[in-house]
């Protein structure tokens, strides 16, 4: 859109939200838009519960808390852009596991892996280190309320947990994954519940965050409405009011 090529200052846009709201998918769709840098901070933490889960400090449906932690100075997260995808695949020292962090068995855990002061530690100064220059659009969980809490637009978006499922549910039956949609409602209405109630940077809205509720709307939708929130942003950059 034309408003959103004439800005006049980078800034940090700060998505958070429930699992399975389209974050990343709107959080692409802003950046490819605006030229900025895309930043998918859940995929981090799904690296790092992927990385537990093939060094045995996940067995049995235990999430061993000193085992990540050991492990935690091994890991080295990378983004590359994937022309092919238009957007940038992730990497676990130097190994592609982009379609392997978006398993059930993953989404099982990360909640549980997130909630980790040291993994929570690590990442964030990933993500803070990644967005200093500005020009960035990142999604997550607590980007407004503790990575970028200066972050110039800060969106939080919401969706009815059955809508979200639903997309879960027929994300994963393209890729062929054999899984039922109750137990997809499970792990999101569960998701839910562990994001916000754990103790170590919980999913809240930042008090300055705006609310979006995608629940029936369409990505064009999203995206219009987004373009109104950026331009009242640059006007107000710009007039200092």
């Amino acid at each position: 859109m034309e408003s959103c090529t004439k800005q006049t200052k980078k800034i940090v846009i700060a998505i958070d939200g429930f699992s399975s709201c389209g974050k990343s998918t709107f959080a692409k769709q802003i950046a490819a838009r605006l030229g900025y840098i895309f930043i998918d901070t859940g995929a981090m933490y799904r690296a790092v519960t992927l990385y537990a889960l093939d060094h045995d400090a996940i067995r049995s449906g235990i999430v061993d808390e000193e085992r990540i932690i050991a492990l935690l100075p091994e890991i080295d997260i990378t983004f590359r852009f994937n022309p092919q995808r238009g957007a940038s695949d992730i990497y676990v020292n130097g190994v592609l596991v982009e379609g392997r962090i978006r398993t059930i068995e993953v989404s099982n855990f990360v909640s549980a892996v997130s909630s980790i002061a040291q993994v929570r530690s690590k990442l964030v100064a990933m993500q803070q280190k990644m967005g200093e220059r500005r020009g960035v659009v990142m999604d997550g969980r607590d980007i407004g309320t503790v990575v970028f809490p200066d972050a110039e637009l800060k969106i939080y978006m919401t969706a009815d947990p059955r809508v979200r499922a639903e997309r879960r549910y027929a994300e994963l039956q393209a890729k062929g994954d054999e899984v039922s949609f109750d137990e997809v409602l499970d792990n999101v209405i569960s998701r839910d519940k562990a994001d916000m109630t754990r103790t170590i940077s919980p999913l809240r809205q930042a008090t300055d965050a705006i609310v979006l509720d995608n629940s029936r709307m369409s990505i064009a939708e999203q995206m219009e409405w987004f373009d109104g929130e950026f331009e009242r942003i640059q006007k107000q950059l710009a007039t200092g009011k």
